[in-house]
């Protein structure tokens, strides 16, 4: 087990969450940018970020039961630095199956570095709390990248997208190498634990978070799209996106705050239809305020609700196996999502995203109140 950070190695993670979870913060200004700067329809550009995001699933699917501690390091920096190298290469091209094998292949590589991650992150004395922290990271990370990225690609092009990408993936890599954490090897418990089964209830929160996954990114790759098309214009919707980022620098700390005040099962519960509620107001507003409004606040709204849910699993599963399956639960969703909301704006208009978005909120909660209650599970299965 590992109880406890240096600085360095909490920087590292925190590092190399922003990178893995890069779509989560960028997928409005990727479909964006494929779609103003490279000319593909929704559905299309959508595809590309689908194909991303199904090679990180089948990534962290195939990795999870496999997670060792021992080879996490060196695991994550590979990946990180392959997906550097790949995004370079997207940037030389524009031929649209080349990029669809490019971003397929990168999502195999960012899913393995990313899984390794947050299995290391579940192992910890208390994975609320670190997952708050690399939570604080990326929204950190939102307002870097919303702030400076749509203006460089008006000025540079399309291909400057996959550049950034590429930076924030060596980055990523590099900090891996130098400070990923290591797990303890002294520690019998830890050798035991991965032979251990995932406990049934795990389940459910996988399913959970791979329905509000699937909202998420159906909604957010169209996020700058449906504020473009209304005719809001480029400066408002690109203050919209940064306010989303500053936004995001407060769900994971309140998360961290309130994890002895609020019951995660509750949290859980409502989280899926607050974000349900909140694509409806997006997608269907013609005015400016109600829809800058709920896309402020739309991605905080999954980052407090994941944070309850990696603390509450992480304890049901000690060996790190299940949150090494996060991207693999986020992503499965995530996967479908901007295929989808690309056929559906495409086929019914962005309003038909809302009715969609309220059955999977609903189906979400439902799978999270299969949970059990934090103080139901045994004292040794949660680590004090």
């Amino acid at each position: 087990m590992i109880t406890t950070y240096s600085k360095r190695a909490l920087a590292a993670l925190m590092l190399a969450h922003c990178a893995g979870m890069i779509d989560l913060v960028a997928l409005p200004v990727w479909v964006g940018t494929l779609v103003a700067h490279y000319h593909f329809d929704p559905r299309q550009a959508g595809l590309l970020a689908s194909l991303f995001l199904g090679g990180a699933v089948l990534a962290s699917a195939w990795l999870a039961p496999r997670f060792d501690p021992d080879t996490a390091r060196w695991k994550a920096a590979i990946g990180f630095a392959l997906s550097a190298l790949l995004f370079t290469v997207a940037a030389q091209t524009q031929h649209y199956l080349l990029l669809a094998l490019l971003h397929a292949v990168c999502g195999v590589t960012t899913g393995l570095s990313l899984s390794v991650t947050h299995g290391t992150l579940a192992r910890g004395s208390n994975p609320h709390r670190g997952f708050a922290l690399v939570g604080i990271a990326l929204g950190v990370f939102a307002i870097v990248f919303l702030g400076s990225a749509p203006p460089i690609i008006a000025s540079l092009g399309g291909p400057a997208l996959f550049y950034l990408f590429a930076g924030v993936m060596a980055v990523g890599a590099l900090a891996c190498a130098l400070a990923f954490p290591r797990a303890e090897t002294d520690s019998t418990a830890r050798v035991a634990a991965p032979r251990q089964p995932v406990p049934r209830q795990v389940w459910f929160g996988i399913a959970g978070i791979a329905c509000m996954g699937l909202v998420q990114s159906m909604t957010f790759s169209f996020l700058e799209r449906v504020g473009s098309d209304r005719g809001f214009g480029l400066q408002a919707v690109t203050g919209v996106l940064i306010a989303l980022g500053f936004v995001n620098l407060l769900p994971a700390p309140l998360a961290a705050l309130l994890e002895k005040h609020l019951p995660a099962r509750s949290v859980l519960m409502a989280g899926p239809l607050v974000q349900a509620l909140l694509v409806v107001v997006i997608m269907s507003s013609a005015h400016f305020l109600p829809y800058a409004a709920a896309a402020s606040v739309f991605a905080a709204v999954m980052i407090f609700t994941h944070t309850f849910a990696f603390g509450l699993m992480a304890r049901l599963d000690r060996s790190g196996r299940a949150m090494a399956a996060t991207p693999a639960m986020l992503m499965t969703g995530a996967a479908i999502g901007p295929i989808l909301g690309g056929t559906l704006v495409q086929g019914w208009s962005y309003a038909s995203l809302g009715p969609v978005a309220v059955v999977l909120g609903v189906a979400a909660s439902f799978c999270f109140s299969r949970l059990p209650r934090a103080a139901a599970i045994q004292p040794q299965e949660a680590l004090a």
